[in-house]
Parts: structure tokens; sequence; C-alpha cells
């Protein structure tokens, strides 16, 4: 079975080292896929991958009350639309079974864009997430790295992250 790690930057292949030590495992044999950011670039990505791949979503997400620096491991995701409400899937993850320490458990919220305030509390922000689950790979863990709380100054600064439209 291949085994893939999933960021969404080049610049968050930094994260890998901090993830294998809370981990307390190797990812060296994982593949590395960089999608790019949000659900388009998500889609053209890992379309063609197969879907009994592992998968391991490591990624800066943002946070309205963690703090800054936190590794989360997300249990479920679900799309972030604070305006409206209507019936849709909540999708769970693989935990990831090797931990050595036990990683603040969270709830992960996609948006298509970036999170600048939300009444949501003990839970991640990403632009990737949702859309990798929806794709029905068979086992998919994720790791994300409380990079702000919700600032994009904040983000850009922690994460040399997306530059300004």
């Amino acid at each position: 079975m291949k085994r893939y790690i999933i960021l969404a930057e080049e610049g968050e292949r930094s994260l890998i080292p901090e993830v294998e030590q809370s981990l307390g495992c190797s990812l060296q044999d994982w593949e590395v896929i960089i999608t790019g950011v949000g659900a388009i670039n998500v889609i053209r990505s890992l379309s063609p991958l197969d879907r009994d791949a592992e998968l391991l979503n490591i990624g800066h997400a943002g946070s309205a009350n963690f703090e800054i620096g936190t590794l989360v491991e997300v249990t479920e995701v679900r799309l972030n639309h604070p305006c409206v409400t209507y019936p849709e899937p909540v999708l769970p993850l693989s935990p990831f079974a090797s931990c050595l320490s036990p990683l603040t458990k969270s709830v992960c919220y996609s948006n298509c864009d970036f999170v600048l305030q939300s009444d949501y509390r003990d839970c991640v922000f990403d632009m990737e997430l949702a859309f990798i689950a929806a794709l029905g790979f068979r086992t998919l863990h994720s790791i994300k790295h409380v990079s702000d709380n919700l600032s994009l100054h904040t983000y850009r600064e922690t994460a040399s992250g997306v530059a300004p439209a």
C-alpha cells in the first residue's frame, strides 16, 4: 500500500520533523505530495491516487483559541459555512495509531477562504482537508499545526504563508 504525506504548500515540509517527533515514528518512507492551496488544487493533485492509499495530511491551520504552535490531531472534518445550515456529512478521520504523546484532538472546518473570525472554539480551520476527505480514501489522518488565531498577518509571519491576492 502506498503512503503519502499531503501538504498544501512547500513551506509545510518543515513541519514533518515536528510531527515525526510527536508521533514517535519516521515518515521518511512516505512520499510527499504538494497539492497547492484550496479545493481545485487538491482535487487535481489527488484524484489519480489509489483510494486504498494511506494519507497523512500535515499543514497549518488557524484556531480561535488554541495556542499558536499547538499540534492537533484531527478527528473529523466538515465544511465551514456559518451563514447557512443544510444537511451535510461529517467526515471522520482515522486516528494515527503510533502516537506516543497524546495530541490535542479536534474537529477541522475547511473553508474556501481564510477565516478571520468565528464563534467556533476548540477546533481548527484549513482550506483543504474536507476536500481530501471527500475523495474517499480508505485511510486518512491529519495533523495540523496551529499557525495563527484567525489572523492572516500572523499566519504569514508564522508560516511564510500565501501571498496577498
